[in-house]
């Protein structure tokens, strides 16, 4: 599963269209953490590349929409 299928699970989406779909409509999108081993979530930015992840400390969370390429 890649992060983007992982994201949309975590926040109860059906499939990555759908949350795609709300991201692209609000002020804020869902964001994951990019390191492999690790699946923090939160509401971020829709452009953010590099949100704070709390569980690695680093600057690693991306947009939904970055990681499908829309921005």
């Amino acid at each position: 599963m890649d992060k983007l299928e992982t994201l949309a699970e975590i926040e109860g989406y059906e499939d990555v269209e759908d949350m795609l779909r709300d991201a692209t409509f609000d002020s804020v999108a869902k964001g994951i953490c990019m390191n492999e081993d690790c699946d923090y979530t939160t509401e971020v930015e829709p452009d953010c590349r590099d949100g704070w992840c709390e569980n690695c400390d680093s600057n690693t969370v991306q947009s939904c929409l970055v990681i499908a390429g829309m921005i």
